[in-house]
């Protein structure tokens, strides 16, 4: 029997997961992480702490498993995106990792639209230059820590460093490499033009790979801290993102992803270098070889409804207030509610944009107001397949949801009616690891590829369909939904 590790490296933990040649879950093991916020608008961490922390939850995993480390056939990584690791000439870590959160950085990202032009920018990298991305960052570290920014020789990304502590190799896959925006999203790999017009040296950046390919091997010191046998192959895998897609087999046209924990995330495979020509969207290469996706991202998904319960009907349970809500039509009788609370990403990259309810009647009860928040929600995750479909994917077929906002049934089906597509849930839930794992079998020849992977290895387990009775009242309320935020976007800066 064939093993595969799945390694993923989250702002939060180090999970290492463990699945058959079958794709059963053996084990799963986890050691946290702590975050440093040094000033406001920053956030970092220790790449040695993640280190530490993969190298408990390898050893633990393989005990908990019941194997030697030489049953693991080869290991796939993921993690977090956009995070900066700067190191020497000699491999040392320079200063923190500077991590996607961090908010330091718009006047880099101005200047980047400076420099390049904003319009030449996105149809190069496919975005637009945010703050949490990688360029931003890096520029940040040479305009204020010049010391450090002299000795840097490689730029990696938070599971990349994890690479190299296993392997002594610097490489990236182009998933991730994407998700710096100094790629060129058409050819799969750095572009010469971003990284000369913003200096920063070509010989940092390491070389990219698909993800299914083996980008080195456990070294003998990685081996005696992991338990891992010396000479095991690691896959390049993909971010915490596109890894997580192949956790629940997002990997084909049509089939849309869909996240709906704290943050909300619509992921949909493309099967070329499409861009919404605004840059409202993400637009990233895939980890599946020779694909690429868009990615939607909202702030306060299922955030919004723990503030509500938290803050409105504290006394009361998830599954009490969702059954009270049922007892209010769809549309919640004119009721909206912005889901806006932490701002926003997609389409209103916005961090002013604030929440609200609007409509409020002295008809409207808790159960409306409580509706409202899972209709607000689901308006703000169609606006991204809104983005998407006018961008040129076509037809969605299909969701596979994940996340906890996918667990009750009432907000499956506004989900469903909202989005006019089979919502499905699938029997894994291990995410971007399970992803990871996946890639490497891939690699390690127990698929011929992803896509049959994801079918041998991924069920579905539940369906929601669509009411078609509720389209007209959804289409209407929708409709509102898009006028408010225009109407009250200088209100909010006011405020």
């Amino acid at each position: 029997m064939a093993y595969f590790l799945g390694i993923d490296t989250s702002t939060t933990s180090s999970k290492a997961l463990i699945i058959d040649e079958h794709g059963e879950v053996i084990a799963v093991a986890s050691s946290p992480h702590t975050l440093q916020t040094p000033k406001p608008l920053w956030s970092e961490q220790n790449p040695l702490e993640w280190w530490d922390a993969v190298s408990a939850s390898i050893r633990s995993v393989l005990e908990k498993a019941g194997i030697g480390g030489e049953s693991i056939a080869a290991v796939g990584l993921t993690g977090q995106m956009h995070g900066l690791v700067l190191l020497d000439e000699t491999g040392n870590v320079l200063r923190p990792a500077i991590l996607w959160n961090d908010q330091r950085t718009q006047s880099q990202c101005d200047e980047i639209h400076q420099k390049i032009g904003k319009e030449k920018f996105i149809k190069i990298t496919g975005n637009v230059a945010l703050t949490g991305f990688t360029a931003p960052k890096i520029l940040w570290v040479k305009e204020n820590e010049p010391e450090v920014y002299a000795k840097a020789k490689h730029v990696l990304l938070p599971k990349d460093y994890i690479r190299y502590k296993l392997t002594g190799e610097y490489a990236m896959d182009k998933a991730d490499g994407a998700g710096t925006v100094l790629f060129d999203l058409k050819s799969r790999d750095w572009s010469n033009e971003v990284l000369l017009a913003l200096e920063i040296p070509r010989g940092w950046m390491p070389k990219t790979f698909e993800g299914t390919e083996f980008t080195g091997h456990v070294t003998a010191e990685a081996a005696a801290l992991t338990g891992l046998k010396a000479g095991t192959p690691i896959a390049a895998g993909g971010g915490d993102q596109a890894a997580g897609a192949v956790g629940v087999g997002a990997v084909e046209p049509g089939i849309v992803g869909l996240t709906v924990g704290t943050s909300g995330v619509v992921f949909a495979t493309t099967p070329s270098a499409l861009i919404e020509p605004e840059g409202r969207l993400h637009a990233f290469c895939h980890a599946v070889p020779g694909m690429w996706h868009f990615m939607g991202v909202m702030l306060s998904a299922a955030g919004s409804l723990q503030w509500y319960r938290d803050a409105l009907a504290p006394q009361m349970s998830f599954d009490d207030l969702l059954k009270e809500a049922e007892s209010a039509p769809a549309g919640s009788e004119g009721l909206q509610f912005l889901p806006y609370l932490s701002g926003e990403r997609t389409p209103h990259p916005d961090p002013l944009a604030r929440g609200a309810f609007i409509g409020l009647t002295l008809r409207h009860s808790r159960a409306h107001m409580t509706r409202a928040v899972l209709e607000g929600v689901a308006f703000g995750l169609k606006d991204s397949f809104t983005l998407i479909q006018n961008a040129g994917l076509g037809k969605i077929t299909q969701v596979r949801g994940s996340g906890g906002g996918t667990k009750g049934a009432l907000w499956r089906q506004i989900l469903a009616s909202v989005l006019e597509a089979e919502l499905v849930t699938v029997n894994t839930t291990e995410g971007g690891a399970y992803g990871a794992a996946l890639l490497a079998g891939v690699g390690a020849g127990a698929w011929v590829d992803v896509a049959s992977a994801c079918k041998d290895c991924i069920k579905i387990t539940g369906r929601t369909s669509p009411d078609p009775t509720q389209f007209n009242v959804y289409r209407k309320s929708y409709s509102v939904f898009q006028s408010l935020y225009p109407a009250l976007k200088s209100s909010f800066r006011d405020m």
